[in-house]
């Protein structure tokens, strides 16, 4: 008999539908799996095997065949198993599902039958908008996830047995519903905040600018100066996730299984920091079957790179695309795959080999060639696109010792989140979002100069010897910081602290 039950597969980020065929005839005892299976999907028939036992049913010893249509795709991942099942139970007439047709269902089996979470069950959810299905029938883990979506009723589920009743009997199910607002406030939530940290005043200023503005930033400083935990507050400092930037955030985090409760929305930005032993594809994505990378998943958020002159310079140059293009292309012979990649790079590394270069406390070993070779381990191209250069000094005593309390991070979001608005009202018909985004024709645009402002900006390029690209990136912070101070003019005072921010223009290690 031959039955035929319903489900998703992932491809990237995104879902295409699967029909599983299960046909058990007469034959010599033996269970096949065809239509490009991976080893997950090969080893299933194992798991589902058991299930069914330890159910309450019985496996044949028949001849039975599995085919996953569409037959010429790559399938993989065990979320299958719960469809596989279902449909051998019909097709070997221990039960009949009148109703199988009418769900999509995804679930991984255990031995005891009990189904486990899946990945991407918010990317189905959304994919089955308008669609033929009476519903989404997911392991009970994923539901509130793919209640996000708000496209199709989601039927929770724990186990194989419970599944049977709910398909074969009267047997209700209520749709899982979910509150998205109440969770996604409750979930707006930071653990850490900028009260945290002492001192270090002027970065703190520097990191606003570039959170208002979307600014790349570099954090030079000696072991121990806090560059580190600056970066990681950052996120606190952003404007809030809407519920869309909110709703990409979690389909990606779901793709990779990094969703660990039930209250599944992402609502703060996302903090990915590698190792500088991280390869190229593990940054930028990629494999066999190709999966996103920390630039990805850094998407609506920061990706930090601690120690930036130990990643490798192939690793780093990976990171350009992205940074340009706000999205990642992944070629393999069948098929192209784009993934988001809109992500805000915070990196930190010390000023010199030995790390004390700019530490009054401690002497500097290294000569001043020394130092250019290691900070020549970051291309130029790359270095171009970090906007803003923030020197991070060793604190003193008497600031560490201070009691006073230091700015929460919620005063800060304050302004960095209207200076964004400001920024949204100001490229509403162009295709860009924020200041750091400005091509030429914006800055010719929006970033007009007085003559004071003018007369300042050239004399800094002719004293500090300034590139044309560092005259560019000091017009996009100018702007940042004039919408900082709620004034449409960018006056000589803009100028002059965007002109702080370029420290590596001015010959590191010259200086």
């Amino acid at each position: 008999m031959l039955s035929k039950v319903n489900s998703f597969g992932l491809n990237g980020l995104d879902t295409y539908p699967v029909q599983i065929e299960v046909d058990v005839s007469r034959g010599l005892p033996a269970t096949n799996i065809v239509g490009l299976p991976d080893n997950a999907i090969k080893e299933s028939k194992e798991r589902v095997r058991t299930a069914i036992k330890n159910s309450g049913y019985k496996f044949l010893s028949s001849r039975t065949t599995i085919n996953l249509s569409p037959a010429d795709v790559k399938k993989e991942g065990p979320s299958f198993d719960l469809a596989i099942a279902l449909g051998y139970l019909e097709a070997s007439s221990q039960i009949k599902l009148p109703n199988l047709n009418h769900y999509a269902i995804l679930g991984e089996l255990s031995l005891d039958g009990k189904i486990k979470p899946i990945r991407g069950a918010l990317s189905v959810a959304l994919s089955m908008k308008n669609s033929k299905f009476k519903g989404l029938i997911v392991p009970k883990f994923n539901a509130s996830e793919a209640a996000i979506a708000n496209t199709i009723p989601i039927y929770p589920v724990s186990t194989l047995t419970e599944v049977i009743q709910f398909l074969t009997t009267d047997e209700e199910i209520p749709p899982f519903t979910i509150d998205i607002q109440s969770i996604f406030q409750k979930s707006n939530h930071y653990e850490i905040d900028f009260t945290d940290v002492k001192g270090q005043a002027h970065v703190k200023r520097g990191l606003e600018v570039a959170a208002a503005g979307a600014h790349n930033v570099i954090l030079i400083g000696p072991p121990g100066s806090g560059k580190s935990m600056l970066a990681k507050r950052m996120p606190t400092i952003l404007p809030d996730m809407n519920l869309e930037e909110s709703l990409e955030v979690t389909k990606i985090q779901s793709i990779m299984g990094l969703i660990r409760n039930e209250n599944s929305i992402v609502a703060t930005r996302p903090f990915r920091s590698p190792h500088h032993t991280t390869s190229g594809a593990a940054i930028a994505g990629g494999g066999s079957n190709p999966k996103p990378g920390e630039v990805t998943l850094g998407h609506n958020g920061i990706l930090f790179l601690d120690e930036l002159p130990e990643f490798s310079r192939n690793v780093l140059e990976v990171l350009r695309q992205p940074m340009e293009d706000h999205e990642v292309t992944i070629a393999r012979t069948a098929r192209t795959l784009r993934f988001p990649a809109k992500f805000m790079l915070i990196a930190a590394m010390n000023p010199c080999p030995c790390g004390f270069y700019t530490d009054p406390k401690k002497e500097c070993l290294c000569s001043p060639l020394q130092i250019q070779r290691y900070i020549s381990k970051i291309s130029g191209p790359l270095l171009d696109r970090i906007d803003i250069h923030l020197e991070v000094p060793a604190l003193p005593s008497t600031e560490l010792l201070e009691y006073s309390k230091p700015e929460c991070s919620e005063k800060i979001k304050e302004r960095t989140s209207l200076a964004r608005k400001i920024q949204q009202r100001r490229f509403a018909k162009e295709n860009i979002f924020a200041n750091s985004h400005m091509s030429q024709k914006h800055l010719k645009k929006f970033c007009p100069l007085s003559a004071n402002s003018k007369k300042l900006l050239k004399a800094a390029i002719e004293n500090l010897n300034l590139s044309a690209r560092a005259y560019d990136k000091i017009l996009k912070l100018a702007r940042t910081i004039a919408d900082l101070d709620k004034e449409e003019d960018i006056l000589p005072k803009h100028i002059s602290e965007a002109i702080q921010y370029r420290s590596l223009d001015r010959g590191w290690g010259n200086q």
